[in-house]
């Protein structure tokens, strides 16, 4: 049986994935910088490749003996972060990649992008024939890096399909513990109108949809948006947390322009010194721009369906983050 090899494999969503292939047998090997960290996530129930996803060599040597390939090792958003290493993460390691999994004979590589490479949406919902619109370096480089893995597929004929995730969350992710514990507090205030959509996949949904990219033969050349079964404003999902925390629904609304301002230059003063700023142009954009995608493609050809509604999905999260003392015990009688 050949191997599994999976990048950012310590991430979120990648010890999902690597925790399913390991229940169902598979052979897994990891591409991991620390493998102290790497150890203590999966024991020695994985391969591990120590090193940088761009090295050429750490490419080749991980992709050696490997029959299917997930690449979704991601550099995210953070203060001080320079452009070339977005650049490095999401566009070179997917060429080294590549090119090692050509010569290899590699029968499968899923390429994980994202949705972002969207953009704002005008006109919900957004599907796959929707035009690139990038924001942010982030998403631009994610943009060079699909649009790289799929010249790559029709120039070298290398089986490679393309998964497009909507915004990922579920038990063991931080980056929405703010939205929940500002909600929890009786803190949060929304900026804007609160009207813009917001598309949710929860983790095990998308790992349902990884998998079936890597087995469908339909999958092969195409690129296809993993998403929840449903979308929801801004307003509604804010509600949805307060009734899953046990709050009243918050009522605050503040403009979106000063909060804006504010963010811009608080990155230009912070962005010298590599400090985080206090706020950021891209957290104001989670309040301002539209995410609403459809789903009817993976449906209809991978017979992708999305298992975990927003509400079961909340309340898993919001147990998670009890658990681990990130929210405080509900009190009172739920509301």
């Amino acid at each position: 049986m050949s191997r599994t090899l999976v990048t950012g494999a310590t991430g979120f969503t990648g010890q999902h994935l690597v925790r399913r292939l390991l229940d169902e047998g598979e052979d897994v090997r990891i591409i991991a910088r620390q493998a102290e960290r790497a150890r203590a996530l999966f024991g020695q129930s994985v391969d591990i490749v120590v090193g940088d996803v761009a090295d050429a060599a750490v490419a080749r040597d991980a992709v050696r003996g490997c029959g299917l390939v997930y690449h979704l090792a991601a550099a995210y958003r953070e203060a001080g972060l320079p452009a070339r290493r977005y650049w490095e993460v999401h566009v070179e390691s997917t060429r080294l990649l590549l090119e090692a999994s050509h010569k290899e004979g590699v029968s499968r590589f899923v390429h994980c992008s994202t949705v972002g490479v969207l953009g704002h949406i005008s006109r919900p919902p957004a599907d796959e024939m929707s035009l690139h619109n990038p924001g942010d370096i982030y998403q631009e480089t994610k943009s060079q890096g699909e649009r790289l893995a799929l010249d790559f597929h029709a120039r070298h004929g290398l089986p490679l399909t393309v998964a497009r995730p909507t915004a990922i969350y579920g038990p063991g992710d931080l980056r929405l513990l703010k939205l929940f514990r500002m909600i929890a507090r009786r803190r949060f205030a929304m900026i804007g109108s609160g009207e813009v959509f917001y598309h949710m996949v929860h983790v095990t949904d998308l790992v349902a949809g990884l998998r079936l990219l890597a087995t469908q033969s339909g999958a092969v050349g195409e690129v296809f948006i993993l998403g929840g079964g449903e979308y929801r404003s801004l307003n509604a999902i804010a509600a949805l947390v307060a009734k899953t925390v046990g709050v009243p629904p918050p009522r605050w609304h503040v403009p979106a322009w000063p909060v804006q301002a504010a963010a811009s230059a608080c990155e230009w003063l912070c962005a010298p010194f590599g400090l985080d700023p206090p706020i950021y142009r891209r957290r104001v954009d989670f309040f301002t721009k539209s995410r609403a995608f459809s789903i009817d493609k993976a449906r209809r050809v991978l017979g992708y369906a999305p298992q975990i509604d927003l509400e079961t999905g909340f309340r898993a999260t919001t147990a998670w983050y009890r658990e681990h003392g990130y929210l405080p015990p509900p009190s009172g009688p739920r509301l």
